[in-house]
């Protein structure tokens, strides 16, 4: 058995932190699986490999001890972390993936484990192996946005496109009675960017009107609206879509949807700067030399 990972100082910032880098941040500085992430993949296909320090032969010896460790039950959840670290970076995917099912099995209520897992044999070519432990992750919590982020494009990736819409369609209709819950508006933001993925631009468009009627107070489908609007060409429906988004939060002095914007490539929506009092300032006139 290997030890419970509470015990450790810091087991569960790393699988917050690592999976941190698959997905998207629902928050007001991303919106949902924008194109990149579903056209590139996440984490595992993306990330630079951890350092190891030392030479590869140091670090194989490390390697040995801390698996010589978890065979004798002695590991602390730091040896599991570490060795989970070496492996990834010294290419035993084989190896980190019997570890992360091992860790799966024990603690089922971290999904963030078994969406690790599920990552890993996507990046083997194991599709199917990683969906069945996306579902695992599922069951257990219908509306985990991450898993659902995954599946999605493990089902893009072999052609299921309209499968995976009429899931997310189906969780977004059970969680809006008898009003939206809190939980559509991620999944809302995935349906959109799968229908824009699968070249259905128009119903992108509609998914982020109702999203932004359903949630009249995020400015997060208004963001992504006009995103859409400018890849399609349509400058003034994105300028458009950009001020109602930032009327969203006329108190929010922090320019972080300007931020927003800048990053996406709309950096023409920004809001104007006001000038400074120097620039505003009339120079004045030079006196008449005598």
């Amino acid at each position: 058995m290997y030890p419970a990972w509470e015990k450790g100082p810091d087991w569960g910032a790393f699988l917050t932190s690592t999976m941190a880098r698959t997905g998207v941040l629902l928050s007001i500085g991303a919106v949902c699986l924008v194109s990149g992430s579903l056209a590139t993949g996440w984490w595992l296909g993306q990330r630079s490999a951890p350092r190891v320090s030392g030479a590869q032969a140091s670090a194989e010896r490390q390697i040995q001890l801390l698996q010589d460790r978890l065979t004798s039950g002695s590991a602390s959840p730091s040896d599991q972390k570490q060795l989970l670290q070496l492996l990834l970076a010294s290419g035993h995917h084989a190896e980190a993936t019997l570890l992360l099912e091992q860790l799966a099995d024990q603690e089922p209520e971290r999904w963030q484990i078994r969406l690790l897992l599920a990552e890993l044999k996507r990046n083997g070519n194991n599709r199917s192996a990683a969906e069945r432990e996306l579902r695992q992750i599922l069951n257990r919590q219908p509306d985990r946005i991450e898993a659902l982020q995954l599946l999605t494009l493990l089902q893009l990736e072999q052609g299921r496109g309209a499968e995976a819409q009429t899931q997310l369609k189906a969780l977004m209709e059970k969680n809006s009675k008898p009003s939206p819950k809190p939980q559509v508006l991620p999944i809302g933001l995935l349906l959109a960017d799968l229908q824009q993925q699968q070249g259905q631009q128009q119903q992108a468009a509609a998914t982020y009107a109702k999203l932004a009627a359903d949630f009249p107070r995020d400015p997060r489908p208004l963001l992504a609206l006009a995103l859409l609007k400018q890849e399609q060409g349509d400058s003034k429906g994105a300028q458009e879509s950009m001020a109602l988004a930032r009327s969203r939060q006329p108190e929010n002095k922090e320019p972080r949807l300007d931020r927003v914007a800048a990053n996406w490539g709309l950096a023409s929506l920004a809001a104007p700067k006001a000038p400074s009092p120097t620039a505003s300032k009339t120079p004045e006139p030079a006196a008449p030399t005598p």
